[in-house]
């Protein structure tokens, strides 16, 4: 079962259909020449100079670097991505119903953004295991219609069998948690420069093989329902003065917000007020 593609232009609805029925998506042309080319010079800069400090999961021959708000402001681009966030927001906010008192509401999870980072990936960097990322809550299967993660990966550099392309396999977004993930069972999400590869936090991935003499670099980042933990500390990774910089529904995807359920408020005078109202103080 291969990887269905679709194009920059594709539909929301058809995203998720699509999500929903395979675990995973490339989508073709996702970014436009000029935002590829600033992207790849950006991780160029934040990458050269890094060192690999991997284990056997992470890859002893892969340099990662987070914290991509600090170091791009492609990383924008990429979360404000319609094909990304709304496709985020159709898969993770299922509402649902509860009592306050006699009186039924419907509500659904907010999203913020769990984690950003830059993945390069070094000729003799061997298969990853293949593996959830929803597993960082320890995430049960079936999942009974509810999704922890949506999370995307971009093509910096071409991904190629060769070079190590990342490996999914289709459907296993339905599996329960017994049943082992086997690399026979693993396509790879062939993609050139600005492709996108969206999947589930519940498919089951991992980075290939690079066979190749050059590295294979990608950006991942990944939208999560807010009732969890940020994998990565947005509070901590990016500093109050660059957070001013972002557009307000940016600001609150990083984690800048009180829920409908008064989740994340701080207390300001008594109120039980959204942390952006102390981006204005």
């Amino acid at each position: 079962m291969l990887i269905k593609e679709v194009g920059n232009s594709e539909s929301i609805e058809n995203i998720v259909k699509i999500l929903h029925e395979d675990g995973g998506v490339i989508i073709k042309g996702f970014l436009d020449r000029d935002t590829h080319q600033g992207l790849k010079r950006d991780m160029e800069n934040l990458l050269t100079p890094s060192e690999v400090k991997g284990d056997e999961f992470l890859g002893k021959s892969t340099k990662r670097r987070a914290g991509l708000f600090n170091h791009t402001d492609h990383a924008i681009t990429i979360a404000m991505h319609p094909q990304f966030l709304e496709t985020a927001k159709q898969i993770l906010q299922t509402p649902i119903a509860v009592w306050a008192g006699t009186e039924r509401l419907e509500t659904a999870p907010d999203i913020h953004i769990g984690v950003t980072m830059a993945i390069q990936l070094l000729p003799g960097q061997g298969k990853q295991p293949l593996h959830r990322d929803d597993s960082t809550w320890l995430w049960r299967h079936p999942n009974y219609g509810r999704e922890a993660r949506l999370q995307i990966m971009i093509a910096v550099s071409e991904f190629t069998a060769v070079n190590g392309a990342t490996q999914v396999i289709p459907g296993s977004h339905k599996w329960d948690d017994d049943r082992v993930p086997r690399d026979d069972e693993a396509v790879q999400a062939v993609m050139n420069e600005g492709d996108a590869l969206l999947w589930l936090g519940s498919t089951y991935h991992g980075g290939g093989q690079n066979n190749s003499d050059a590295p294979r670099t990608g950006v991942t980042m990944a939208y999560d329902i807010a009732i969890l933990r940020q994998e990565e500390n947005q509070y901590l990774t990016i500093s109050k003065e660059r957070i001013k910089q972002f557009p307000t529904e940016l600001q609150e995807l990083l984690g800048w917000k009180r829920s409908s359920t008064y989740a994340g408020y701080v207390d300001i005078g008594g109120e039980m007020a959204s942390p952006t109202k102390l981006l204005t103080m």
